[in-house]
């Protein structure tokens, strides 16, 4: 049976130590509020008096609080310090880049292997086979972690040895979905505005989403590879509808931010004289 802490039980560290027990692993779990725990410890988990003790009982430590700096207001003192020598620190806390790259001399200097992680699922979605969990930093630490990784997620992509990468994913993730979002709240208040059911449209986008992943593979490739004169849609098609969406904006008398946003942002492309490239030709205006 293999051994493995987690340490901070929120939303997300509680279905993680929960998973890990029902795939067999012996969990130890800590908790600045210890009760959190206690469902847990029903299940077969061992509470540790302390975050120094818990660091100590497992070769493998996951930390899964609400940043980089809670982390290490809770590792940082001396006896759980000290307890992480020769121990693999599983960071899936959340942090910048920039700050995912002062970690792994931090590890080092007390003798742990460090994988920094990005989960990129809500808690009611790990554990299933399309969950995801971006990692990057040491891969020894990511290959002594890997068995406990897979049990929460069945896509665990690593991402190698520069620390940054699983962040820089992750954001990267973060800024499509966000703004697939918004793009969704607004088309909601198109719907309202003619009374249309918001439930039923947001089905048929997860009924079609396979041809929107088409569409967006499609646009990496053409901006990885600067084709962009050679466009499916081209900018000034999509500016077009751009303007579709302010007008029915000013007809229905919703809010107009979104549309507003886009135009402006697609007007630049035209005026800056990609109107017929690609649409992923927006992407040198944003450079």
């Amino acid at each position: 049976m293999s051994e493995v802490t987690v340490i901070g039980l929120g939303p997300m560290g509680a279905v993680i130590a929960g998973i890990l027990l029902e795939k067999g692993f012996a969990v130890t779990v800590w908790n600045r509020t210890a009760a959190k725990a206690e469902p847990l410890v029903q299940r077969g988990a061992v509470l540790a008096a302390s975050a120094a003790d818990a660091v100590k009982a497992s070769p493998v430590v996951i930390v899964c609080v609400a940043d980089y700096d809670s982390s290490y207001r809770i590792l940082g003192e001396p006896e759980s310090v000290s307890a992480l020598n020769g121990r693999v620190f599983v960071q899936l806390s959340t942090g910048s880049p920039g700050q995912a790259r002062d970690n792994p001399a931090w590890a080092q200097a007390h003798g742990a292997d460090y994988l920094d992680g990005a989960i990129a699922a809500t808690p009611p979605q790990m554990g299933r086979a399309d969950t995801t969990i971006f990692t990057s930093g040491s891969e020894t630490a990511y290959r002594r972690s890997e068995p406990m990784l897979k049990a929460l997620a069945g896509h665990v992509p690593y991402l190698g040895e520069n620390v940054s990468h699983a962040s820089s994913t992750d954001l990267a993730f973060l800024s499509y979905l966000f703004g697939s979002m918004i793009g969704f709240f607004h088309a909601a208040r198109i719907l309202e505005s003619d009374g249309l059911r918001v439930d039923q449209f947001g089905a048929m986008i997860a009924g079609i989403s396979p041809a929107i992943g088409e569409m967006v593979r499609h646009e990496g490739e053409v901006i990885q590879s600067s084709t962009y004169d050679q466009p499916q849609s081209t900018l000034n098609t999509c500016l077009s509808t751009a303007r579709l969406f302010m007008k029915q904006a000013q007809e229905a008398g919703i809010n107009a931010e979104f549309p507003s946003f886009a135009l402006g942002l697609f007007q630049k492309g035209a005026d800056a004289g990609y109107g017929e490239e690609e649409l992923a030709a927006l992407v040198k205006v944003l450079r």
